[in-house]
């Protein structure tokens, strides 16, 4: 059975990789989105093992310990990680996963799995990334100078990925990072995984 693909798909905050993700998780059977475990409260409307993998800091530190995590972050006094089991018996089924992290979470996977394939998505100017998180409405002034000063610093960053996409059009944005899916699975080591037998037939002499 061919192995699926490991993609990193990093952002700054409000350029909108979330919601390109969803979708393209939504319209494709073959890929799926890893399940953090974190230590921060569950929010209202939140589902363990659906948003998150919900987890105290004690069992958290155990799994450390255990370097059950293939990557992992401390956020705002929070922890997050990415269980390194999952997502390898998941690329063994052959299916697709996407791991939406920072570029810092990014770079720690591609240390480990060289293979993963890394995409990074873009606002098209700083105003409209400014426009999205004043959109929201949940913060104050001083908390998004902070944010689009912190985003600047990732959006640096974006050179370090092996693939770019810039969401000014939702849908244009979609295709594109759909395409970087698709392009992957034709790549010729994933083609001779998966038609191995046709492959030989097609070269059989006579």
């Amino acid at each position: 059975m061919p192995t699926g693909t490991l993609f990193t798909v990093s952002a700054p905050s409000g350029a909108g990789k979330t919601s390109l993700v969803k979708a393209l998780v939504d319209s494709d059977s073959q890929v799926t989105v890893s399940v953090s475990h974190t230590t921060r409260p569950m929010r209202p409307g939140e589902q363990d093992g659906v948003n998150y993998h919900f987890v105290d800091r004690a069992r958290f530190e155990q799994m450390l310990d255990e370097d059950a995590f293939l990557e992992h972050a401390r956020v705002f006094d929070n922890y997050y990680g990415t269980s390194r089991h999952w997502v390898r018996e998941t690329l063994a089924a052959g299916r697709d996963v996407i791991l939406e992290i920072d570029w810092q979470g990014a770079a720690q996977v591609r240390r480990l799995l060289p293979d993963t394939v890394s995409i990074f998505i873009l606002p098209p100017s700083q105003e409209a990334l400014r426009e999205r998180l004043t959109g929201r409405g949940q913060d104050e002034r001083s908390v998004i100078e902070r944010r689009m000063e912190q985003a600047i610093d990732e959006m640096s960053h974006y050179v370090e990925a092996d693939y770019l996409v810039i969401n000014d059009d939702f849908d244009t944005a979609l295709v594109e990072l759909c395409a970087v899916v698709t392009a992957q699975r034709q790549s010729l080591e994933r083609q001779q995984q998966r038609h191995r037998d046709l492959l030989q037939a097609l070269l059989r002499h006579p």
